[in-house]
């Protein structure tokens, strides 16, 4: 049972923040198969039964997938600005959910380069923006950036590979994570 008082812990909306919602008005998110079954069920980066996950939300677009982005401060590194660690993980998401749109395929980080424009700031609307870039069957190349919502200011951009994951025979908490 989780506590309700958890720092952490935010509930499952799926009202998306004011600054957003003119930008992803009729846009279809990629929607999850909800439930224990789900074998991301409890990821930290995209899973909704995680108590202090980030909850990587992905809409589709006409080049891969957007994302509406706001840092928690709780995730501060340096003062006022993410940290490092933290924009890739939502990079990590972000190109993740552009291969499963172009695919339909469940898939893993195989690969993840990061370059940190700008110190990415909490607190602040940010659209996270991924596209495949190359499809080799075994593997999908992809990239993508976090930019401030608004200015289009890239703060960090992101190349990926991923690879196909299996699911057959992997149940929560069977360690495949």
């Amino acid at each position: 049972m989780m506590s309700s008082s958890m720092v952490h812990c935010r509930a499952v909306s799926t009202e998306l923040p004011v600054a957003f919602r003119d930008f992803f008005a009729g846009l279809v998110e990629q929607r999850r198969s909800p439930g224990p079954a789900d074998a991301f069920d409890r990821c930290f980066g995209c899973g909704p039964a995680h108590p202090s996950g980030l909850r990587v939300r992905v809409f589709e677009a006409d080049d891969g997938v957007v994302s509406p982005i706001v840092v928690p401060r709780v995730y501060e590194g340096p003062p006022s600005a993410a940290h490092g660690g933290i924009v890739a993980a939502y990079l990590d998401e972000i190109l993740g959910g552009a291969v499963v749109r172009a695919t339909g395929k469940i898939v893993v980080t195989g690969e993840l380069t990061v370059r940190y424009v700008r110190p990415t700031p909490t607190e602040t609307p940010l659209l996270g923006r991924g596209r495949v870039v190359g499809d080799h069957g075994r593997y999908v190349d992809v990239e993508g950036s976090l930019e401030e919502f608004g200015a289009a200011r890239v703060v960090a951009t992101a190349r990926g590979r991923f690879f196909p994951y299996a699911t057959s025979g992997i149940t929560r908490g069977s360690g495949a994570s």
